[in-house]
């Protein structure tokens, strides 16, 4: 351990430089009961929207995927089409595994961060418990997603960050460029702490700290880690010969580039970040944060803590005015910093007051959040709460599927796809949205339920379907049953809701002419 620092709270103890074996130990039980924990709660097969298009795209080993270069993630998905083909279970489970495996590490990778930052356990295992519990990232340590295996990433960086500045061994800078280029290659939120490193190399370079061949390894390291992604970008400038619109693509994907670079930020979408907070951090603890906040101000190392503040202020103005439907997700890398100023605010009230019952209060806090979501389903129903959803999926009640993080058992999603596959005639087609696509697909491909169906929309089809446009759908019509799975606006095409009429069949729609259409032949 390095010599103690003078002054009050944080700044008393010994500062630790590395991991004992008690600290190893810790790690590894923090790490067992996590995946024990996103291990239940995984849904046990295909799931909706994004997450069930990663689980088709991971079936067909498809790396850069079909909405832009900045959604491709292949990091995370050259790993995942690795785990995809081992032979335990259910392919759609593996998969979702995936996430719960790396949210462990990541809350495994919290504890021993601010572990060796603070130097006592108990604010280290409060921050982990904290980010464990918080709803969205249990959410996404449940179901399909690429955000656990960044934010495990991420932790990786600042626990080698914290360590060099403790002990100034290059070999942590360089592992730190290895960490956030892989980072990259998984999900371009890795480019706001690539940002806040860089000032901190060039100030290092400044200082002399670090010479220019230190800085040129962790380069190096970092173009090795982003290789998935550089290799992505690289050949769609030879395969395109557009070098300004891959690079577009490579930063903002297809059409989200308005999303990326919003400035405004209205009363709506501040009072849904105030929410948004307060659903994953529903306790008393929230106010530890506070605590922490002067707890950072004051802690050592100086050069950590900067960059720390960084990072709080980057990642909080970066997701507060993000305005993408799952802007909800941008916040997880934020929701790791509160998580770490609790712990820091832990450190100012257990260096204060010595008491047992403090300790237990603030760890019974940790675990209110459980019932808090428990709860919240029914009574946000009763009070018929807007969630902002489309509430037309079957088997899917949106109440639970949203206020609550968990997908035991959860089954809605083939249990919908399976019906609607089953209940159309043979040849039909069924016109599906970017929330329904996925488990279609994937209950067709993978088990193997009515291969003869075509599945189109417009994000992922059928091998070989034909477009279904307005100048298609009348000699389609003549040749095959359509079905669409809803009649809502932005779910339905505009020209079907226009010129067809729509009649309910199960769990889908049943699309004929009407006479508008069958008198203009069908335009």
């Amino acid at each position: 351990s390095s010599p103690s620092v003078d002054g009050p709270g944080i700044s008393q103890i010994t500062f630790m430089s590395k991991p004992t074996t008690r600290t190893v130990f810790t790690y590894l039980a923090v790490l067992c009961a996590a995946g024990a924990l996103y291990g239940i709660s995984c849904a046990p097969g295909t799931v909706w929207q994004d997450s069930g298009l990663i689980q088709y795209r991971v079936w067909h080993g498809d790396i850069q995927g079909r909405l832009g270069l900045a959604l491709s993630h292949p990091l995370y998905y050259i790993i995942a089409i690795g785990a995809g083909h081992i032979p335990l279970g259910e392919f759609g489970h593996r998969v979702n595994c995936l996430s719960a495996l790396f949210g462990a590490v990541a809350v495994a990778n919290l504890y021993l961060l601010m572990r060796l930052w603070l130097g006592r356990a108990f604010p280290a295992v409060v921050a982990a418990l904290t980010l464990a519990l918080s709803h969205t990232f249990w959410w996404h340590a449940s179901i399909a997603e690429t955000y656990t295996l960044w934010v495990a990433l991420f932790l990786g960086e600042l626990i080698c960050l914290l360590q060099y500045t403790r002990t100034r061994k290059a070999g942590f800078l360089y592992l730190l460029g290895l960490l956030n280029g892989m980072a990259v290659a998984v999900h371009m939120l890795g480019s706001i702490p690539l940002a806040c490193y860089m000032v901190f190399i060039g100030i290092l370079l400044v200082r002399k700290a670090i010479g220019a061949r230190d800085a040129a390894v962790v380069a190096l390291l970092w173009i090795a880690g982003a290789l998935p992604y550089e290799y992505l970008i690289a050949t769609s400038m030879l395969n395109s010969g557009d070098i300004l619109g891959t690079l577009a693509s490579a930063a903002f994907g297809d059409r989200w580039r308005a999303d990326v670079l919003n400035t405004a930020l209205s009363w709506k979408i501040l009072k849904e970040n105030i929410l948004l907070t307060i659903l994953n951090f529903p306790t008393p603890n929230i106010l530890l944060a506070l605590g922490g906040c002067y707890g950072l101000y004051k802690s050592a190392p100086a050069a950590f803590r900067n960059v720390v503040l960084a990072l709080l202020v980057l990642l909080l103005l970066f997701a507060s005015r993000y305005t993408a439907p799952d802007r909800y997700a941008f916040f997880i890398p934020f929701y790791c910093m509160v998580a770490m100023l609790i712990g820091l605010g832990v450190q100012e009230i257990v260096s204060r007051v010595r008491h047992r019952a403090v300790s237990w209060a603030i760890v019974t806090m940790c675990f209110l959040s459980v019932g808090v979501y428990a709860v919240a389903p029914p009574l946000a129903r009763r009070a018929n709460v807007g969630l902002g959803t489309r509430q037309d999926i079957p088997y899917r009640n949106d109440y639970e599927y949203f206020l609550r993080p968990w997908r035991t058992g959860y089954t809605g999603a083939e249990r919908f796809a399976t019906e609607a596959l089953e209940a159309v005639e043979s040849g039909a087609i069924i016109r599906a949205d970017i929330t329904t696509v996925a488990p279609l697909l994937y209950v067709q491909e993978v088990k193997g339920v009515r291969p003869d169906v075509r599945i189109v929309s417009g994000v992922a089809s059928s091998d070989g379907v034909s477009p279904l446009n307005k100048y298609t759908m009348t000699t389609l019509l003549t040749q095959h049953p359509i079905y669409v799975v809803s009649r809502m606006p932005g779910y339905c095409p505009d020209f079907i809701l226009a010129d067809y009429t729509l009649t309910r069949a199960g769990v889908l729609w049943r699309v004929a002419e009407n006479n508008k259409t069958a008198e203009h032949g069908g335009h």
